[in-house]
């Protein structure tokens, strides 16, 4: 089974659920269930548990489409000035959490690391709404940064002009070593988080373009699928 399906079952445990409440829900169309095998077992998206679970990403995700709605105020930063203003304000609500502490160095750099590369490699160049999407919800232990620049892979093509879709972008992105000028140094930051990600208690869920890529702690393989939905630019969801 794929990292971006979980069963019936992990679902229900996701969610705090009980089965039949979830079978209830996709009766009812408030959670709707994938069919598959010959007796049409129920898997559940990955990304809609993550919609419920963490209402910000869905926000986010909203605003990364065609058609975008209008920034969030509370969780837009227009300018890197003022997404690094509210990124000095994480460790503080970080360590109100103590279970946190021995990660929360590790998830500041991972945060700030994605949400610079939006500005450090779009500048002058973006597409249409400049700026990040950047909330978070200490409680529910996540974090969400969204962006609607060129994306990896336009990116990655000024210096891997051969590179053909999102997929491959990512890959190189997240495993290989790139030289460590601009642009090219956003794929070594996110090697970077990769290697955090998976040597210690989080998780990320990663799109670009069409390409989604997921990650957690003990999983050294990278499994990128392709996304029904495209999104310009990059969307990342850090749980931990």
């Amino acid at each position: 089974m794929s990292k971006s399906t979980l069963t019936i079952s992990q679902a229900a445990q996701a969610l705090g659920v009980s089965v039949q409440t979830l079978r209830r829900w996709d009766q009812s169309g408030h959670l709707s269930a994938i069919r598959s095998g010959q007796r049409a077992h129920r898997h559940y998206r990955r990304i809609d548990i993550d919609f419920l679970l963490c209402p910000l990403f869905k926000v986010a995700w909203k605003w990364m489409l065609d058609n975008p709605v209008d920034p969030v105020s509370e969780y837009y930063c227009p300018d890197s000035m003022i997404f690094k203003a509210r990124l000095s304000k994480l460790p503080l609500a970080l360590t109100n959490q103590p279970a946190l502490a021995e990660v929360v160095p590790l998830i500041v750099a991972i945060t700030g690391e994605i949400g610079n590369n939006s500005f450090d490699h779009n500048l002058g160049n973006w597409p249409d709404i400049l700026g990040t999407f950047f909330g978070y919800d200490i409680n529910k232990r996540y974090i969400v940064l969204a962006d609607r620049g060129q994306g990896i892979l336009q990116t990655l093509k000024r210096i891997r002009p051969e590179l053909q879709n999102d997929r491959q972008a990512l890959v190189v992105a997240f495993s290989e070593i790139i030289s460590g000028r601009s642009p090219e140094a956003r794929g070594n930051g996110l090697k970077f988080v990769r290697q955090v990600v998976t040597t210690n208690p989080m998780s990320l869920f990663f799109q670009s373009g069409n390409a989604q890529l997921w990650l957690k702690e003990h999983e050294a393989t990278l499994e990128i699928i392709n996304s029904e939905t495209y999104l310009r630019g990059c969307l990342a969801l850090i749980k931990f």
